[in-house]
């Protein structure tokens, strides 16, 4: 089986990089399934109706959450009775669900705690929930954290009971991906959309929050140099068998951080 994976997509520009290269990357990579993070679709804050079906007529089959999932408050509440359309587990008491099951993958929306909103402890509910699966599927977890630490603790709490955690969130994709007792890991994906800015928004208004304070609107530029970074995954039953990163700029494909399991 073969998982694709994108992480932050982040307005306008991530959406149009994924309608372009993905049903190309589909046929040629013989993807299975297809999963992203839709938390920044919407013009960076949340998702709407809009947004996710256009994402889902690209080809995508899952959809991972994070800490602005409920920025469209109404919208994403609506979106959310589907069952490929998750919230990361972290609330006490919130719509839709989790994760998503079927005959194959199991696939997990997690946040981290440093920098998120208050909610469950991820790590205490990751594992209590993995440790009482007794099942032969490949589980993947996407997990929404701003600290590098948390998204390695996780790692080292679950290799080997996993087949892949790999860390959205900060927009900047690390060069770190491995494979370590079946589990692949990557610590950031990185972002799907513009990238000669600040984590995909134009930088007059973060540096004018920086120097001053004050809160800023932040917005995304309609036009801008742009990156698609995503992560294939070739899976052998429940573990990872090899994956490599995709960034797409220009135009131009180039495979990067390819792993094998030993």
């Amino acid at each position: 089986m073969n998982l694709l994976f994108i992480g932050d997509i982040v307005g306008k520009p991530g959406r149009k990089l994924v309608k372009t290269y993905l049903p190309r990357l589909k046929q040629e990579y013989n993807i299975d399934y297809v999963i992203a993070n839709y938390e920044n679709l919407a013009h960076g804050f949340g998702v709407t109706s809009k947004t996710y079906k256009e994402m889902k007529n690209a080809g995508v089959d899952v959809f991972t959450g994070g800490n602005h999932t409920f920025d469209k408050k109404q919208e994403a509440i609506a979106l959310l009775e589907e069952k490929k359309i998750l919230r990361p587990l972290n609330y006490f008491e919130a719509p839709g669900d989790w994760y998503f099951e079927d005959e194959n993958i199991i696939v997990i929306s997690a946040m981290g705690v440093y920098g998120m909103p208050y909610g469950k402890n991820p790590f205490i509910e990751l594992s209590e929930f993995i440790n009482n699966l007794n099942t032969d599927k490949f589980i993947f977890i996407d997990f929404h954290a701003e600290a590098t630490a948390e998204k390695r603790i996780l790692f080292h709490m679950l290799k080997g009971k996993v087949g892949a955690i790999v860390g959205t969130h900060t927009h900047i994709g690390t060069d770190d991906l491995e494979i370590q007792n079946g589990t692949c890991y990557l610590t950031d994906i990185g972002i799907t959309g513009c990238c000669n800015n600040v984590i995909g928004m134009k930088e007059e208004d973060p540096i004018k929050q920086i120097l001053t304070g004050l809160k800023q609107n932040f917005d995304v530029p309609d036009k801008c140099n742009s990156i698609m970074q995503c992560l294939i995954i070739e899976t052998e039953g429940k573990v990872t068998k090899r994956a490599f990163k995709l960034k797409i700029k220009d135009d131009e494909i180039i495979k990067t951080q390819k792993v094998e399991k030993s």
